[in-house]
């Protein structure tokens, strides 16, 4: 698997990442989340193995795009003993999606790279999601995802167990990322 990587400003990440935190902490623990706890909620599912089926996903958003790549935000948390791994993640609006973070690089620029392994969630932990941080980075956007669309996300576990969850599209001018190339 080749690994892209992708180059911002320092300044410009940092004042997206202190947007977003202004913006995560408006908003209440139950808006837009979803768990997969016993319920009736029609944008959930899960496998029946025991680790997926006990993980719930707070304020998940994708940032709105008109073609080519975008990412996918939001808190995914763990009420399990055990750490779980995320190892992929796939969705219908796009040809492949990547499991990214962020890390600082010489002369004060931010690199996005494919993370080796996936994401760990620790035991009754979360993975944060944000813009500058860790992302799912959305490549080969088949169409325009706007603001309102809402986006079905699988997430993959290490072992074989999966977790879909919906999303909703939001406008995000934050971190002034540029995915493309």
């Amino acid at each position: 698997m080749t690994r892209n990587s992708f180059t911002l400003s320092f300044s410009k990440l940092s004042a997206g990442a202190a947007i977003m935190a202004l913006a995560l902490s408006g908003c209440s623990a139950g808006s837009g989340g979803t768990n997969t706890q016993p319920a009736s909620n029609a944008s959930t599912s899960s496998t029946s193995s025991a680790s997926a089926a006990r993980l719930s996903v707070k304020d998940p958003w994708i940032k709105a795009v008109s073609s080519g790549m975008t990412a996918g935000f939001g808190i995914i948390s763990n009420t399990t003993d055990q750490p779980l791994q995320i190892v992929a993640a796939s969705s219908e609006v796009a040809a492949e999606i990547q499991l990214h973070e962020t890390t600082a690089g010489s002369g004060g620029t931010m690199t996005m790279r494919e993370v080796d392994g996936g994401f760990t969630i620790p035991a009754q932990g979360d993975v944060v999601l944000a813009p500058g941080a860790n992302h799912l980075m959305f490549m080969g956007v088949k169409s325009a995802l706007n603001a309102g669309d809402d986006v079905t996300i699988t997430l993959t576990f290490a072992d074989g167990s999966t977790f879909t969850y919906t999303a909703p599209v939001k406008d995000f001018a934050g971190a002034n990322e540029n995915y493309e190339h």
